[in-house]
């Protein structure tokens, strides 16, 4: 094959040192890295065409990113020799082949996010970079209470930064899963499922979760501020540290080819 293809990355990524996934004049970030990779191995590529922004210090599991390719490698072949390309905070977990063109933030249909929580009256430099550590007393049942007001079709107007300007607020939140770790009692875990996301929204969710945990926050303030659509009347932002991209949903066109590793 030599005819102009696309090719659709599976990444993962430790974005301490990230200044997110935009590119950014003089500013370090995943898509810039990600192309430079790209362009090593083939010069004529475009791309990549990420399918989530992720801020500064946000992680990634399974952020996807698609680039048009004149050099035909098998799957096996992108992911293998992009990786040597790759600093190591940075990784191809998964490749394969689609149509040119093809771009994933337009086919999503799913994205699944995590937020880590370290409930510890120190720091942990092990996991620093990895959690938000919450030194003051959290009572997690009655953030599990909270965070039912979450799940369904809503206007989160009040659940997003000043720089998210879409006027479009209504999003559908699946599943929102509160846990905590079966080996580190600290360590516990929001698990939140929907069909999109704002600027800020689970950051600014999370965040509130834990005022209304530590008595900051009455109980219903996720449904007052849904009902009001006001900023103000949320909770914090989280720190971007805890937050981890770990999947997104694909509708992939017929002529996908399959992934590898498979």
């Amino acid at each position: 094959m030599t005819a102009e293809h696309g090719v659709l990355l599976t990444l993962g990524y430790d974005g301490t040192s990230f200044s997110g996934w935009a590119t950014q004049r003089k500013m370090r970030t995943v898509e810039e890295v990600v192309r430079g990779a790209i362009l090593a191995l083939d010069p004529r590529a475009e791309g990549p065409r990420g399918c989530s922004r992720t801020d500064a210090g946000v992680h990634a599991e399974g952020q996807l990113a698609a680039f048009d390719a004149k050099l035909f490698m098998p799957p096996r072949g992108w992911v293998l020799t992009l990786n040597k390309q790759l600093p190591e905070d940075a990784t191809v977990r998964e490749a394969r082949i689609v149509p040119a063109g093809f771009n994933p933030r337009f086919a999503s249909i799913r994205k699944r996010y995590r937020y880590d929580l370290l409930l510890d009256k120190v720091r942990d430099p092990l996991l620093c970079n990895r959690t938000w550590r919450i030194g003051y007393d959290m009572d997690m049942d009655r953030m599990e209470r909270e965070a039912r007001a979450i799940v369904g079709t809503h206007d989160f107007a009040a659940f997003r930064s000043a720089g998210d300007q879409r006027t479009n607020t209504v999003r559908t939140i699946d599943s929102i899963a509160i846990t905590k770790s079966l080996d580190d009692a600290r360590r516990w875990s929001v698990a939140i499922e929907g069909t999109a996301f704002m600027y800020n929204m689970v950051r600014i969710l999370v965040g509130t979760l834990a005022d209304v945990a530590r008595g900051h926050l009455p109980e219903g303030t996720i449904t007052r501020a849904l009902e009001g659509k006001d900023r103000a009347l949320a909770g914090k932002t989280a720190p971007a540290a805890g937050l981890t991209l770990m999947r997104v949903d694909l509708d992939l066109p017929a002529e996908t080819g399959a992934p590898w590793p498979p």
